[in-house]
């Protein structure tokens, strides 16, 4: 990572203290690159170089940030970047108390419902691209996971997927089922990929995460598909189908490589078919309606209020 930013440009000795910081950690090139941005940000807005900030300063910032509507997941990557800097680069770690992170909002994810992933992977805008959302969907992974496999990945005698240093530089193993090998097949016959199972527009490099992203995101539009729509939310709907399909919590957490069950068990807000099987107190009870002779006329009533008010395809 060192010798791609220094390639770029000449750098200061900071900045190249900074990035050797992170190599002897073992940042992967992403966190290095984010780290970076955000300490030349705080630089821009302090005027100066970055290591004679005051704690006001850090402050001051965070203030602007506020003002100018950054949303707190960026915020809270300058916070890591900054305190990274100031604890490790800099040595003053006192700095850090005057960052703070941001609250975010829990939204629950976007999630298709199997119709909606079949109109998108039929929709997909050739065999290579309907294979690459096949595993996004079928196996789970991560839109770069996706991008960086390897032909040599594909384990059909043990029917694996094998996931070389994922999130958190993690090697693990994807499911891999009999249909998504044959989809991979019919799609090596068409394309004949040697190294990368999905090369670039360059063949010696892997497809980009930006064309996956495009990719989805057309279709989804061509298809009507009118939710926000990324790769990533196929990995949601693959954690929330098998939810539903009653697959051990347990068994889908490693599927997705995540390290805490926490993680995975947020899907469960998101399976309808969890809720539609519960039977609600109320049900199970003997509540008896307001007005017992009047019950079948209120039925009626209501279904007629909501065909008026909602037209009659979501009665």
């Amino acid at each position: 990572m060192s010798q791609t930013i220094a390639s770029a440009a000449p750098i200061s000795p900071l900045r190249r203290r900074m990035i050797e910081d992170m190599t002897v950690r073992g940042f992967g090139e992403k966190t290095q690159s984010d780290y970076i941005r955000h300490v030349k940000n705080f630089s821009t807005f302090l005027g100066r170089s970055p290591d004679t900030a005051e704690g006001e300063d850090l402050r001051a910032f965070q203030l602007r940030q506020r003002e100018q509507g950054v949303q707190p997941p960026t915020m809270n990557g300058a916070v890591a970047a900054l305190r990274f800097f100031f604890t490790t680069t800099c040595d003053r770690p006192e700095m850090a108390r005057h960052l703070r992170l941001v609250k975010q909002p829990q939204k629950l994810p976007v999630v298709l419902t199997t119709d909606e992933v079949l109109r998108l992977l039929e929709a997909a805008p050739g065999a290579k691209y309907k294979a690459a959302l096949g595993v996004a969907y079928g196996a789970g992974l991560r839109v770069s996971e996706v991008a960086n496999l390897k032909v040599s990945d594909i384990d059909s005698e043990r029917m694996v997927l094998r996931v070389e240093q994922g999130k958190g530089r993690k090697d693990r193993n994807g499911m891999l089922s009999p249909r998504l090998l044959e989809l991979l097949q019919e799609w090596w016959l068409v394309g004949q990929p040697t190294t990368w199972l999905f090369p670039g527009r360059d063949p010696l490099l892997p497809i980009t995460t930006r064309q996956l992203y495009r990719v989805v995101r057309d279709t989804a539009d061509a298809v009507g598909i009118e939710k926000r729509v990324s790769p990533h939310t196929l990995r949601h709907s693959f954690a929330t189908h098998l939810l539903e399909q009653d697959v051990d919590i347990r068994v889908i957490q490693v599927a997705l490589g995540h390290s805490k069950l926490d993680t995975t068990a947020r899907y469960a807000h998101v399976a309808s078919k969890l809720l539609r099987d519960v039977t609600s107190p109320v049900g199970a009870g003997r509540l008896l309606p307001l007005y017992p002779q009047q019950r079948t006329k209120s039925v009626v009533a209501w279904r007629m209020a909501l065909r008026a008010t909602t037209g009659p395809h979501q009665s």
